[in-house]
């Protein structure tokens, strides 16, 4: 049976690579993104198998009718994946507030925003697949990307928790991983960098962006084959809660559960130390 997708920041990158997979199956696909346009010029020769609406995830309101119209069209949904979202990068201290508020905007409460929209119609149904597009990023911290992996670690935290709780109601969901993919995240045009510039971090600074355009159009993910991977996992009978998404993804979270455990036993008799004693000294 052919599923219903709707999917986030579907114009580009990892969202479209998504959008193609799911088509390639034999589904159909709400495409939403904020640049309506781009998004006729990616899907418009789909025919009725695609429905492409605007989308600012920011606004509850459009996720909402987002959901509405993804069921006025083809009656059901049956995967959401929470994609849209952005990287600001730059040490924390050159981060305005304004910027870090817009960071916690977009990736986690617009992932909120449409997560509740979608969360009656799977509920009704009894099931459904929400995929959370989290990062590497979002497992181990990253330097110079302090808000970004903040955002991310908070999608995790979600999701883990999100995940208890439906559970019983048929509805699964994946927090997704992905390490480096070849898309535009790190083209200038696309880069949200700190406005303020502090002489302590220059040298960090031009080493970051350096290693950022190097980088950008080299990384060894494919989001074709990203779209592939997460086809095949939605239509697993027990999917994993945490999926990672290549070889570079998975030696971050490799060396990171190495790490803590290491420094979990160095510090284990000190941890111990500060419950109750499990018994208690005979009185006189």
């Amino acid at each position: 049976m052919s599923k219903v997708w709707l999917i986030t920041g579907s114009a580009s990158g990892i969202g479209k690579g998504i959008a193609h997979a799911a088509l390639a199956a034999g589904d159909q696909v709400v495409a939403t993104d904020l640049d309506l346009a781009r998004l006729h010029d990616v899907f418009g020769a789909c025919g009725d198998q695609v429905l492409s609406l605007h989308l600012d995830i920011r606004d509850q309101a459009q996720a909402h009718a987002a959901v509405s119209a993804c069921i006025a069209r083809f009656g059901r949904l049956d995967v959401l994946v929470n994609n849209a979202g952005y990287g600001q990068f730059g040490p924390f201290e050159e981060i305005d507030a304004d910027a870090v508020e817009r960071q916690f905007a977009t990736n986690v409460l617009g992932t909120f925003n449409v997560t509740r929209a979608a969360l009656p119609t799977l509920r009704e149904q009894r099931s459904g697949h929400i995929l959370n597009m989290s990062s590497n990023g979002g497992f181990k911290g990253v330097a110079g990307a302090s808000m970004y992996s903040a955002s991310k670690f908070a999608l995790e935290g979600f999701s883990e928790s999100l995940a208890q709780e439906i559970a019983s109601l048929g509805i699964r969901l994946t927090v997704v991983e992905p390490g480096a993919f070849r898309t535009d995240f790190l083209d200038p045009r696309a880069l949200k960098l700190a406005s303020g510039s502090i002489p302590d971090y220059d040298d960090y600074r031009a080493n970051a962006l350096a290693v950022f355009a190097a980088r950008n159009h080299q990384q060894p993910g494919d989001p074709a084959r990203l779209g592939n991977a997460l086809v095949r996992l939605v239509n697993e009978p027990v999917p994993p809660l945490r999926f990672i998404a290549g070889a570079d993804a998975l030696s971050v979270v490799n060396a990171k559960l190495a790490a803590v455990a290491k420094e979990t036993a160095a510090w284990l008799e000190l941890s111990l130390s500060t419950d109750f004693p499990t018994h208690q000294e005979p009185t006189a």
